[in-house]
């Protein structure tokens, strides 16, 4: 599986971005779990957002409301929809995939096998 994540920018507080995240050489990408994470200077990797192969998504702290996550099963590409943002969203974004073998937290960067190379965004104040 290769995931290919895009999108990024500079963007002003309270502006909105839409990240997109494609994959490739999977057959049934529909049986994955997918999620967005993001790295902040000198900060660890967090979970953003998560999308269940059965649909079911899960936001961090500090995001729901403001995110939206969703996929396209049929053109094997997930989405981030950040609006509202704010300096602190400021990070370089990845997309994640981990086969669907596992229904509870998924939020865990650990359990994801594939990973995007990121997509920086940038939220100027």
């Amino acid at each position: 599986v290769q995931l290919q994540a895009f999108g990024g920018g500079l963007v002003q507080a309270g502006g909105s971005l839409r990240l997109s995240c494609a994959a490739s050489y999977v057959r049934t990408f529909s049986n994955y779990h997918m999620g967005w994470f993001r790295q902040a200077p000198g900060k660890e990797r967090e979970c953003v957002a998560t999308i269940r192969s059965d649909g079911h998504t899960y936001y961090a702290n500090g995001v729901e409301g403001r995110f939206t996550i969703s996929r396209d099963n049929l053109k094997k590409t997930v989405f981030l929809q950040m609006n509202s943002l704010i300096p602190e969203d400021t990070a370089v974004y990845y997309c994640a995939a981990q086969w669907g073998r596992y229904y509870g937290d998924i939020s865990k960067a650990e359990d994801y096998e594939y990973w995007g190379q990121g997509t920086l965004v940038t939220v100027s104040s």
